[in-house]
């Protein structure tokens, strides 16, 4: 496996380049690696890189100007593994997309593999066991140790060979197309997604909250971003969204809560003011619970979303896949609501195995 650290704009342009070797849609694989887990706002810190001859380690905490690298993208098929996150953070670093993304993760899937984690489909299809010793690591710090090397590099060390023998596969089972469909669709859906950060504190089970616990889960949810942005670290290592959804249901249900013993006087401090400030907002300001649709879950309801999981079923299988990959039920339950529209909820491939043409 030869590698390299690409550390200089110019460097960058040049391997890049020869990469393309003349081509106007370049074949690479790409993996990202960020300080999420380590600091409070998240940055790319490396990105792996794999063509045909060689794989290679691209900083961009080094390089100034990563402009060549999106340029080079936004015209090439990219294969990854599991693309969403990287490609939502490509999209927050360009502004853009690559041109094709593959993802090995869904060729797997369509194939019928149940174990589709990287290191699942390496050692499927390579007999090779990865190590997950540096899934973990700060990939912000420098310099990147041996191990975290190696880490890095098997990350996309295998997928562009992988990547054929899913196509080869694909194409032999007749589902090459449904294949392409997911992965545009996959990639669109990033493209679509609104990524502003507006009511972000709503987290999982707010709902439950009626409008002054919304309005404490609020106020505790801007004071532990705040801890966070101060410390430099991630929010939940404040306090993790369960333990903010705790407080505030007690404080919802009017109980006292007290901050954990481990905090510091300061922070204990800022927590308590937080309240305070919770418990002074008018009514008037509290937040609106969302109001959903109420589905009407009669008898008949429940008969066409077992007649469309039925269905569901059968098909998967006869195509031994996994049922959840045909239509999550979710969808399913919109369809016989009446709420939806196949053609909207479904891709092309989906409707035909359903029956729905």
């Amino acid at each position: 496996m030869s590698s390299d650290m690409i550390d200089t704009a110019d460097r960058l342009e040049s391997h890049l380049r020869a990469s393309r070797n003349g081509s106007d849609r370049p074949i690479c694989a790409i993996d990202t690696e960020a300080d999420s887990l380590h600091r409070y706002r998240e940055s790319l810190c490396l990105v792996q890189f794999a063509d045909r001859h060689q794989c290679v380690l691209i900083d961009p905490l080094a390089i100034e100007d990563l402009s060549s690298l999106g340029d080079y993208l936004g015209e090439a098929v990219v294969w990854m593994h599991g693309a969403d996150y990287d490609m939502t953070m490509f999209k927050r670093q360009f502004g853009k997309l690559p041109a094709v993304v593959y993802d090995t993760q869904i060729g797997a899937r369509l194939l019928g593999v149940r174990r589709f984690g990287l290191g699942d489909l390496v050692n499927h299809y390579f007999g090779v066991e990865l190590s997950k010793s540096s899934q973990k690591a700060d990939w912000g710090k420098r310099p990147l140790s041996p191990t975290m090397v190696e880490y890095a590099l098997n990350d996309v060390h295998y997928l562009l060979e992988m990547g054929d023998m899913i196509v080869g596969s694909l194409k032999e089972k007749g589902r090459y197309e449904w294949f392409e469909e997911s992965c545009l669709a996959a990639r669109q859906r990033v493209l679509d997604r609104d990524d502003s950060k507006e009511e972000n504190w709503r987290v999982q089970g707010s709902g439950k909250l009626n409008g002054y616990g919304l309005t404490c889960l609020r106020a505790l949810w801007h004071w532990r971003d705040g801890e966070a942005k101060s410390w430099d670290r991630p929010s939940f290592m404040v306090a993790p969204n369960r333990q903010l959804l705790e407080w505030s249901l007690d404080l919802d249900a009017g109980k006292s809560i007290s901050a954990p013993t481990h905090f510091r006087p300061d922070r204990v401090k800022r927590f308590r003011l937080a309240l305070a400030e919770a418990k002074q907002t008018p009514e008037s300001e509290w937040p609106e619970r969302p109001c959903g649709k109420r589905r009407k879950r009669d008898r008949d309801f429940e008969r066409k979303v077992d007649e469309l999981i039925r269905a569901r079923e059968q098909a998967a299988v006869k195509l031994d896949i996994e049922g959840s990959l045909i239509a999550p039920r979710a969808v399913l339950e919109y369809l016989a609501a009446g709420e939806a529209k196949s053609a909207d909820v479904l891709l092309n491939w989906q409707r035909e195995v359903l029956g729905m043409e």
